[in-house]
């Protein structure tokens, strides 16, 4: 016959709401009232470790956070081998076995010895046994149990971020969204509503909304303007318990920006404006600055001014300054007080970036007048012209008129003028000029074939005021007179045969002429009357501006005649008709059956070896020098 064993778990609930127990199989919907009994059955001790047992064991829960004095009783372990004399002895070990629970060993009764929180550790696994005291050995076999600590409502809400910071464009349809806050609780999210959180807005309205389940943040109010108003802070709640009563909450802060959208077009602040502008203020220089105000900022604000009409069209211009978003007025042409002093400008202001959202607010754009008025300022004479260019012939006599210079004051005065001469342009005080008329005259002598072109300044002062003056050049050409006869190109010095023939060519005269000739130089050549019957050769004139010197006999005698001059004459065709006798050397010379110069009576022309005469006698003096300087040093010694 086979014994049969119980080992009795027993689970106390003499205490409610702190543990209770429920088979594996199903949970029950309350805490238990009584005790309960949960029976194990086994084999006998004999058959301890060769005959399979069936184990039904049960999960514990016990509350978490219990705020008694006492240790929270959590229930009593029990074997059927226990007599009640005090033979069996009850261990506990596993999760927190001995710490957190303990153990009567001779009741079997378990405890928990501290506060429990489920969100540090939720379930416990411990084993249970029964051994003899006296052996050692166990009645039962180690059996095992769960604790799971039940959840009760003790953590609020914490969102993810202390702070949101989100920015949204300001005129915003209603529910556009902002940003999405998240909060999380740490109770256990199976077990009634502990962990169910619901958001609501605390600080916000009515501008913006919070979904109550989702904690996705939408504007409320329509037309949110950011010049009105930039920064808004919102203030959400999150609540467990699905918001009931009694349930905890955390709060967080939203700093919500509205950006700038181009909702706002740009105002002049005044609807005209006045400068002043001296005449003499140069092209390109400021007049005057001008500003559109534009509520929006950044490239939103950004402006283009323009000139649309007005008188002043053409003189004036406008530019915009990036950084201050001003326009700039500046002057394009020269200003005139005399000629007009009053110019009135329409000038326009329009945004750059348009969003087309918003043109139905209006045109973005703006106009006013801006009138400019011209200051007279005591400017130096003007001339009548840029520059000057005279022409005056070289043969012109002193203290004659060459031209005349004008120059007036421009100012409404009209001041009297007086003119001088720069006499830094003017060293050879070649000119003069009359102070009072602007005439100017020759004070020396002109040679157009020394100096062509004189280049002088004029200077023409008010006088009753000096220092406005201005200068203006005078270019005059010398314009040239047939003054010099013509010579020719070069120094002729030639030689003649003694073995000469009659008519044979021996040299080719040419000619230059310093003046000028619009039609080409026409030189004509001629011997001197003098040696036109009784000269030894005869000159032959080729039309084309060289004449031909030819032998007019046979033969020459250098012991008879070594050295002819032969006077020609040469006449220009200008009016007045320009001449001159130049003289050729013609030296008569030893020559071979070629024509070829041996040698001369007189210095010869060129020497056979290539050196002249002249040059011989030099190197041989140079001998001779060298030579009685030895002696000396020799005679000295």
């Amino acid at each position: 016959m086979r014994t049969y064993h119980c080992f009795w778990l027993l689970f106390w609930a003499g205490q409610p709401h702190q543990s209770f127990l429920t088979p594996l199989s199903k949970r029950t919907s309350g805490f238990p009232e009584k005790e309960k009994v949960l029976v194990l059955s086994g084999n006998s001790r004999r058959d301890l470790h060769r005959s399979k047992r069936s184990w039904m064991w049960n999960q514990f829960f016990l509350l978490e956070e219990y705020t008694g004095t006492d240790y929270q009783y959590v229930g009593k372990l029990h074997s059927d081998q226990d007599k009640g004399d005090g033979s069996l002895k009850y261990i506990l070990s596993g999760d927190g076995a001995g710490d957190l629970f303990i153990i009567n060993e001779n009741t079997g009764d378990i405890q928990a010895t501290k506060r429990l929180d489920r969100e540090e550790k939720p379930v416990y696994i411990l084993r249970a046994q029964a051994i003899n005291r006296r052996t050692g050995r166990p009645v039962e076999p180690e059996s095992e149990f769960i604790i799971k600590i039940h959840d009760i409502n003790d953590n609020e809400p914490m969102f993810t971020k202390d702070v949101y910071n989100a920015s949204i464009p300001e005129m915003s349809d209603v529910g556009t969204f902002v940003v999405q806050v998240t909060a999380t609780d740490a109770d256990d999210p199976t077990y009634g509503n502990s962990a169910k959180v619901v958001y609501s807005i605390l600080q916000g309205q009515p501008y913006f909304s919070v979904e109550s389940e989702t904690g996705i943040i939408k504007t409320a109010l329509l037309n949110m303007d950011r010049e009105n108003r930039e920064q808004y802070q919102v203030v959400i709640q999150a609540k467990d318990m699905g918001g009931q009563m009694g349930g905890l909450s955390g709060t967080t802060t939203v700093n919500i920006t509205l950006t700038d959208v181009n909702d706002n077009p740009p105002r002049f602040p005044q609807s005209t404006y006045q400068f002043r502008a001296p005449e003499s203020t140069p092209p390109d220089s400021p007049v005057g600055r001008i500003k559109a105000n534009d509520a929006d900022v950044d490239e939103n604000a950004e402006i283009e001014y323009s000139i649309t009409e007005g008188d002043g069209y053409d003189m004036f211009g406008i530019t915009t300054d990036k950084d201050t978003q001003e326009g700039i007025i500046t002057v394009k042409k020269a200003l005139d007080f005399e000629n007009k002093n009053l110019y009135i400008l329409k000038v326009e202001a329009t945004n750059t970036h348009v969003d087309p959202r918003f043109l139905y607010l209006g045109p973005f754009k703006d106009s006013a007048t801006v009138r400019i008025q011209v200051e007279d300022v005591d400017e130096p004479p003007v001339f009548s012209r840029p520059a000057y260019i005279m022409e005056v012939k070289e043969d012109v006599p002193i203290n004659s008129v060459i031209g005349t210079v004008t120059a007036q004051d421009p100012d409404a005065a009209k001041n009297p003028v007086k003119y001088s001469v720069d006499r830094h342009t003017d060293m050879d005080r070649v000119f003069n000029i009359n102070s009072g008329n602007g005439s100017i005259f020759t004070s020396k002598p002109l040679d157009r074939e020394t100096l062509l072109w004189h280049n002088i300044t004029v200077i023409a002062a008010e006088i009753n005021n000096p220092k406005q003056s201005s200068r203006v050049p005078v270019f005059i050409k010398v314009l040239d007179v047939n003054d010099n006869a013509p010579e020719f190109a070069m120094f002729y010095e030639t030689f003649v045969c003694e073995n000469a023939k009659a008519e044979q060519l021996i040299q080719t005269l040419s000619a230059v002429d310093k003046d000028d000739s619009y039609s080409g130089h026409q030189f004509s050549f001629s011997l001197a009357p003098e040696a036109a019957s009784s000269s030894n050769f005869t000159l032959q004139d080729n039309r084309d501006n060289t004449a031909g010197i030819f032998t007019r006999k046979s033969r020459y005698n250098r012991h008879e005649m070594s050295t002819y001059f032969l006077p020609v004459v040469i006449s220009d065709n200008d009016y007045p008709i320009q001449s001159s006798t130049e003289t050729v050397t013609i030296r008569v010379c030893a020559c071979d059956h070629r024509g070829k110069m041996l040698s001369c009576n007189a210095e010869a022309l060129i020497h056979p070896t290539g050196l002249s005469t002249g040059a011989l006698i030099a190197i041989l003096l140079c001998i001779i020098i060298l030579l009685g300087t030895c002696e000396y040093e020799e005679v000295g010694s």
